[in-house]
């Protein structure tokens, strides 16, 4: 659901079906090239749900996307004053593109092309990867609801309760909650919201960043990078593994809170309006260092283990950590730069909150 800014001519059943038709179309491409993608192949085929009710990942995907499609059709056809949508200029594009390639590569596009084009393939492939792990995050978290909920997961006490399901019940919630509200939104694009996307970075580097963080290319970062570290770091003294892996959920709590602030503004690579609001008040990027300060306690077990093999192993894992750190540290300049480029509020934003990653350090 989005708009750009220039109103279509014409009689206005043909402006909706276009809008809807472009859209159902960008809708469809996304979910194909997912589906086929052969990283995805695992999530898809297998089974969610319970013994009673279960489905695949390929049926809950296709069967998203068919609502979402009627939802697109009850929204086109029923808004007040249509205007050219982002899909439908998208395909404006494309096709001025294929008919003359030459041509379309002297020609500089007009802000309002630029910004369709780039949020179509933003929106293509962030789109069914948040929706599927919307589905995959709540699933897990019922699971281990579930299991908490039977009483018979008591008997083994409250650590190996916390072990087995405790844990990530809290971290799969946690988790639901971030995915669902980016979710929303990269499907739901309306004025009356305000998340009208209003640039995307342009920047090859900025996007480069942001997607090796993302599957598949995020096997790439692994593979340059390392990843010592692990979702649930265990701990000998119980009492260290319970603070500290009660730390690290409060720190992913911190993290996702930043998503609550963010609300139908977040995307990646977007800028819809500065936040100023929330863990936003207080630094810069929250998210990002709550998610590495998680990450380094995540990683404190395999350090542990690779500076008991060897003072080179150890060294090596420490750099592998802070090399992920740098990743996320070049995302937040990209992303700082685009805001900076588009909107003169986030320098007066940045004089107000002025350290980016800790109070009154950097």
């Amino acid at each position: 659901m989005n708009h750009a800014g220039m109103q279509l001519t014409g009689s206005l059943p043909w402006v909706r079906l276009k809008n809807f038709a472009s859209s159902a179309v960008v809708v469809a491409l996304s979910c194909a090239i997912f589906r086929f993608a052969p990283y995805n192949k695992k999530q898809f085929d297998a089974l969610y749900g319970s013994p009673t009710f279960s489905f695949s990942g390929a049926e809950f995907l296709f069967s998203a996307a068919a609502a979402y499609i009627a939802l697109l059709g009850c929204y086109y056809f029923l808004e007040d004053d249509p205007d050219t949508s982002k899909s439908l200029r998208f395909f404006r594009v494309i096709g001025s593109f294929v008919r003359s390639p030459q041509e379309g590569l002297r020609r500089r596009l007009e802000a309002d092309d630029r910004v369709a084009l780039l949020a179509t393939l933003l929106k293509t492939f962030f789109g069914p990867m948040m929706a599927m792990s919307m589905m995959i995050f709540s699933m897990r978290a019922w699971a281990n609801g579930s299991a908490i909920l039977d009483g018979r997961a008591f008997g083994d006490g409250l650590l190996v309760l916390f072990n087995a399901h405790g844990f990530w019940f809290l971290m799969q919630m946690i988790l639901f909650v971030d995915v669902f509200i980016f979710t929303i939104g990269y499907l739901i694009e309306m004025p009356r919201l305000g998340n009208q996307i209003r640039s995307v970075d342009p920047t090859l580097l900025g996007w480069g960043a942001a997607l090796l963080c993302y599957p598949p290319f995020n096997q790439l970062s692994g593979a340059i990078l390392g990843s010592p570290l692990t979702d649930f770091p265990r701990f000998e003294d119980p009492m260290t593994h319970v603070i500290l892996n009660a730390l690290l959920l409060t720190l992913m709590a911190i993290y996702t809170s930043a998503s609550v602030a963010l609300g139908f503004k977040a995307s990646n690579l977007t800028h819809r309006g500065i936040i100023a609001r929330g863990p936003y008040a207080l630094i810069r990027h929250p998210a990002y260092v709550c998610k590495n300060m998680a990450w380094w306690i995540g990683s404190l077990p395999l350090v542990g283990v690779a500076f008991a093999q060897s003072w080179f192993d150890g060294i090596q894992a420490i750099a592998s950590v802070m090399g992920w750190t740098m990743l996320y540290v070049l995302r937040a300049l990209t992303e700082e730069d685009h805001l900076r480029s588009v909107n003169a509020e986030y320098a007066t934003y940045a004089n107000k909150v002025r350290y980016r990653f800790v109070p009154g350090v950097v």
